[in-house]
């Protein structure tokens, strides 16, 4: 059995040589949706949780809404074999980890797997440096789907590089995997990262609470908003196949209210990002799983042009936000930053040019249909001024619908 590994090993090594590698195409044309068990759960990862978790993605309609990736994070590995191939934590996975991965797609769902460019992931578990072609054919033998690639224990070695090695090694084993680069941004790959994978993060962690920064010494962790501001001059990078990826949600984890928890979904609705939940989906209020299936917010996300949304106003912590999307319709967010509630009073007939999609919000000569996407209730026609209240830490997002 070992022998015909290796011999399987060295053809896809061979193929990958004499074939020109790639990322597989057609993957991710709107962002990923999904879950990853880090925010949450961090090391404590395990066959019982991840199916739970998948009941629960089923069973609470998520899947329905079009959530379907479940990804491990760090800690799901054991250790490397005689050969160098990598295998699962047999105390957290005693039936093996392909076994959780053919429950998960019995439900209709796709399976992630993490590693690490390093030679040790994050928390210290074995990395995939000088083992990439391995691991990759690997996880196309578990049946993987996507891989969430780290950046930890990389001794300095190029980022360029040690990424797209692990996509040669990826299309080499020959199963269409989504690759998100969790680069952290430090290498900017906005700049090369659609070449190499489908979505890339921009930043360091994120941190569950609204505008703060958790300091761990050498590195921090950051808030929502502190996030948001980083996104500043990134959406040209942006589009079907390849997204910025300003990290998993921490929308339902308790350290932000529920106003500051769909700001957050919102904004990241209208940055095109990702929507990776990081949750317990078994175990959500109501709240949680309203904004996390909020149909029409959703569908600014998924929305097929693919444009991330732009930042058109700020002013005394009221942030004005518009996003293109197909035929001809727009979304619009105004986000409140601030301790206290804010008055908004927008004239529609106000000048809005999209440098970016080459396209005028034309409410001058067009009456858009409006939709507050928070509450589903029709707000009238563009052809008279919106006046409304955005609370405390909350937004006012509404579609905008050519009729």
């Amino acid at each position: 059995m070992k022998m015909k590994k290796n011999l399987l090993l060295i053809t896809l090594l061979l193929l990958g040589f004499i074939t020109k590698a790639q990322k597989f195409d057609d993957l991710a044309q709107t962002p990923p949706m999904g879950w990853n068990s880090w925010n949450k759960f961090a090391c404590n990862v395990s066959d019982e949780m991840l199916r739970d978790i998948a009941d629960a993605m089923v069973s609470s309609g998520m899947k329905d809404a079009g959530y379907e990736y479940i990804v491990v994070d760090d800690c799901w590995h054991g250790e490397r074999d005689s050969l160098g191939f990598i295998h699962e934590n047999k105390e957290h996975f005693p039936s093996g980890i392909k076994a959780t991965i053919d429950y998960i797609h019995s439900k209709g769902l796709k399976f992630g797997i993490y590693s690490c460019a390093g030679a040790e992931t994050c928390a210290g578990k074995p990395g995939s440096r000088g083992h990439e072609f391995q691991d990759a054919l690997t996880y196309a033998q578990w049946g993987v789907d996507y891989l969430k690639y780290d950046w930890c224990n990389t001794e300095n070695i190029n980022a360029i590089g040690a990424y797209t090695t692990m996509r040669d090694a990826l299309y080499a084993a020959k199963r269409p995997v989504v690759f998100s680069l969790c680069e952290w941004g430090d290498n900017k790959p906005w700049e090369w990262g659609a070449e190499v994978g489908h979505l890339w993060r921009t930043t360091g962690d994120i941190y569950d609470c609204f505008d703060c920064e958790e300091d761990h010494g050498t590195w921090s962790s950051w808030g929502v908003m502190k996030i948001l501001d980083m996104q500043d001059g990134l959406r040209e990078f942006a589009g079907p196949g390849h997204w910025n990826d300003p990290d998993m949600m921490e929308v339902g984890n308790g350290g932000m209210t529920t106003n500051e928890d769909r700001a957050h979904f919102s904004m990241w609705c209208m940055l095109a990002s990702p929507l990776i939940a990081g949750n317990d989906l078994t175990n959500m209020s109501e709240e949680t799983l309203t904004i996390l299936t909020n149909k029409e917010a959703i569908a600014v996300n998924q929305d097929s042009l693919g444009i991330q949304g732009f930042k058109f106003a700020d002013k005394d912590s009221l942030e004005t936000w518009f996003k293109p999307l197909s035929e001809g319709n727009w979304a619009v967010c105004f986000l409140n930053r601030s301790a206290e509630a804010k008055d908004i009073e927008f004239d529609w007939k106000t000048k809005v040019y999209d440098e970016f999609a080459k396209r005028d919000l034309d409410a001058a000569e067009t009456s858009y249909e409006i939709l507050d996407i928070w509450t589903n209730q029709k707000m009238g026609k563009t052809k008279k001024v919106l006046k409304t209240e955005v609370p405390s830490h909350d937004v006012v997002m509404l579609k905008l619908s050519k009729k």
